[in-house]
């Protein structure tokens, strides 16, 4: 799902994107994209930054959804209670 952003850019910036999109035949929202991409990319391969093995288990827990949920509402509610009496 695309999203909107807002910015303030420097015209020169603004004129750059929009000779980019016209010179490849491409929308500025591709151009733009495209760069941010390349910039991240760029980015990994200079500091060795490897994102998958950061990432890598990270959505592996030791105890079920459910159980999680569970602590949640208890650390929740015990929470409450303290304002209740």
């Amino acid at each position: 799902m695309d999203k909107i952003f807002s910015t303030r850019i420097d015209e020169s910036i603004i004129q750059r994107i929009s000779y980019l999109a016209r010179r490849l035949n491409t929308s500025k929202k591709q151009v733009i994209e495209r760069a941010i991409l390349s910039f991240a990319n760029n980015l990994d391969n200079d500091t060795g930054t490897d994102i998958f093995k950061q990432t890598f288990g990270s959505w592996k827990r030791r105890e079920s959804a459910e159980q999680t949920v569970k602590k949640s509402r208890k650390a929740f509610n015990e929470s409450m209670r303290r304002y209740q009496d």
